[in-house]
């Protein structure tokens, strides 16, 4: 309530009010965190090109939570795909790294980024796709019809690509788990892809690389997800640094060790 002395002139009430309401605007918005907010990839981001400062191959990371780097204290500087570009730099293989990863995104959700993904001229595409989809009980068919047509897309613009195999824990069913990680296999077989299988094993069902969620890993668990795809990524990038510029289609067998597609048997059941 406002109160005014007698004999003095009476300020509008209208006037007050509005005066405070600017004063509180000005505190809600001008204080707090002053962190810059985080930039989300997707058609309405502004500027797609990757920091022109570091020389060397595009490589964009499409993907969900697990891309982004969601609860990590240092964000997208701490998830798996900072810390490969780190890694690949100190060994003289430098790359433009673009961390594409959205919360919550889907295999439908990345097919409907993709035009915004191609915006940022990319030579390489790691697709991390599915989980989400999977955990709302999606058909596994759909999923992998959506994450086709995500390869067949990159594939006809010429630009190279990593499909990691994404896991689910047993309490989904067995039918459906089969399902859901078999598509990948599938995924994998296709000319000129590389496949990381089982990219989240080494740290699935582990507390203590993992958020209190138990979906999300830490950054100790970023720093596996990075073991994990850094033989590929780094036989890509030496691919690259070849003086013929030739690339030799690769797969991660479940060791980590990268084998020569090219030496896959003719008689390859493609159909499974």
């Amino acid at each position: 309530m406002f109160a005014f002395r007698a004999g003095q002139k009476e300020t509008p009430l209208r006037i007050v009010l509005v005066t405070c309401l600017l004063v509180l605007g000005a505190t809600l918005f001008g204080c707090g965190d002053d962190r810059p907010p985080a930039r989300v990839p997707g058609p309405a981001a502004g500027d797609v090109a990757p920091t022109a400062a570091i020389e060397g191959p595009v490589v964009v990371f499409l993907g969900d939570s697990i891309t982004a780097g969601l609860h990590l204290e240092g964000g997208q500087d701490e998830a798996f795909p900072a810390v490969l570009a780190r890694r690949a730099g100190a060994q003289g293989l430098a790359f433009r790294a673009v961390n594409a990863g959205v919360s919550g995104d889907t295999s439908a959700g990345g097919l409907r980024r993709l035009d915004w993904v191609l915006r940022s001229a990319p030579d390489l595409v790691i697709l991390e796709l599915g989980t989400n989809d999977a955990l709302r009980g999606q058909p596994a068919t759909e999923i992998e019809r959506n994450l086709r047509a995500i390869v067949d897309r990159l594939r006809a613009e010429k630009v190279d690509l990593i499909v990691l195999g994404m896991l689910l824990p047993p309490s989904y069913g067995p039918d459906y788990v089969a399902s859901f990680e078999s598509l990948y296999e599938r995924l994998g077989r296709e000319p000129g892809v590389i496949l990381v299988p089982r990219f989240l094993a080494t740290v699935g069902g582990r507390p203590e690389l993992n958020f209190r969620d138990g979906l999300h890993p830490n950054a100790r668990g970023h720093e596996l997800l990075a073991d994990a795809l850094e033989p590929a990524l780094l036989a890509w990038l030496r691919d690259r640094a070849r003086p013929d510029g030739g690339k030799i289609p690769a797969a991660v067998d479940a060791e980590g060790g990268i084998q020569d597609r090219q030496r896959r048997p003719e008689s390859d059941d493609r159909s499974r």
